[in-house]
């Protein structure tokens, strides 16, 4: 068994079956709803998330927004006071240590919220680097619950708790509420309209239990990880291990839109800046089966003759579409509207290579 969060007992109370994920035991789904309900309660109502397994990090001191920007990809003088902005860590060679969000208070005060199983090594890379600069790194990961209510009806569900919900996607609102003082932030990685809320961990238990039963009263559900992946793949969002890791680039990953290609400084800069100039061999692609399968990361790819093969990165059966779909890496010859075939445990099955996101979601709306 994995670190034990928070709010386990809580999730034992509702049923949940367990997994590993990031070195930590985590609800997969719970008893008497699954990953399809689950998935559907937010696509169609709300549903509520712990997510607390995330690192989370401050950094304050003299310019610590110049100093982290110079160290991510995305450029962080794009966005404002109390902006949030997804960028990515990468080594020397393009490849990405982790992806996270960034969110700015102030110039001198910004938190960082990366991955499970890449918080220490996120601290590792940054902490050398923004504290040469007189930039302290503080790691709040243990002290921090991070719970994300998302779907149609989550605005209703954070009115329900008292909490602000008129704010602008990727922004972020401090407020002092009866759980402490709460970040409320205007971000998720479900597609829907959704916060994420970080709340002090000694008050979690209590924002968990008060927001489980507002999401029921609003039509919604607890939900576990399962439903957050199938929700994140009907995106085409990607997620560290999968579609990132330190083999595949941003710009492979089809990432460049957070990259600051005009900044004269961020690790990994001049790599990618070659990759981006000359082309990359491969690219991540969605494919929508045509043939009835469940795609699984792992699955070679068999394209047409001449190409490469490439392999199944992330693969689910979507519950909106009522198909097998996946996110693959491919060869830059595959073309939108090209015909592959999986290998699903021997059996050729045909998928179409088609855009991303595989659903109409919009978490701007």
């Amino acid at each position: 068994m994995g670190r034990i969060g928070p709010l386990f007992d809580q999730h034992c109370a509702l049923g949940a079956k367990f997994g590993e994920f990031g070195g930590w035991s985590m609800p997969l789904e719970y008893a008497g709803g699954g990953v399809l309900a689950e998935h559907d309660a937010v696509r169609n109502h709300v549903g509520v998330f712990d997510v607390s397994h995330m690192g989370a990090f401050a950094l304050r001191g003299p310019a610590a927004r110049d100093v982290l920007n110079g160290v991510l990809t995305n450029d962080l003088q794009r966005i404002g006071p109390h902006g949030a902005q997804y960028s990515l860590l990468c080594d020397s060679r393009g490849g990405v240590v982790d992806d996270l969000l960034v969110y700015v208070r102030s110039d001198e005060d910004l938190f960082v919220v990366a991955n499970a199983g890449n918080a220490e090594l996120v601290m590792a890379t940054i902490g050398p680097i923004v504290e040469a600069s007189q930039v302290s790194l503080t790691d709040l990961s243990r002290d921090t619950a991070i719970i994300a209510v998302q779907g149609p009806n989550s605005a209703a569900v954070m009115g329900d708790l008292g909490l602000p919900a008129g704010h602008d996607y990727l922004t972020f609102v401090d407020v002092a509420t009866v759980f402490g003082q709460v970040t409320v932030a205007r971000t998720g990685y479900t597609g829907e309209h959704g916060y994420e809320a970080l709340v002090p961990v000694e008050n979690a238990a209590r924002f968990w239990s008060m927001a489980a039963e507002a999401c029921r009263s609003r039509g919604g559900a607890p939900c576990g990880l399962g439903a957050r992946d199938t929700l994140r793949t009907e995106m085409g969002y990607p997620l560290y291990g999968h579609e990132l890791s330190a083999d595949i680039s941003p710009v492979e990953a089809g990432l460049s839109w957070a990259i600051g290609w005009d900044k004269p400084t961020f690790i990994g800069r001049d790599p990618l800046v070659r990759q981006r100039t000359l082309g990359p061999d491969r690219r991540s692609r969605g494919l929508r089966c045509v043939d009835r399968a469940v795609p699984r990361p792992g699955m070679a790819v068999r394209t047409e003759a001449g190409q490469p093969p490439g392999v199944v990165t992330s693969g689910t059966f979507s519950p909106t579409l009522r198909l097998g779909i996946a996110l693959a890496m491919l060869s830059s010859q595959v073309q939108l509207g090209d015909i592959v075939e999986i290998d699903v445990r021997g059996r050729p099955r045909r998928a179409e290579v088609v855009p991303v996101p595989f659903v109409n979601a919009n978490p701007r709306v």
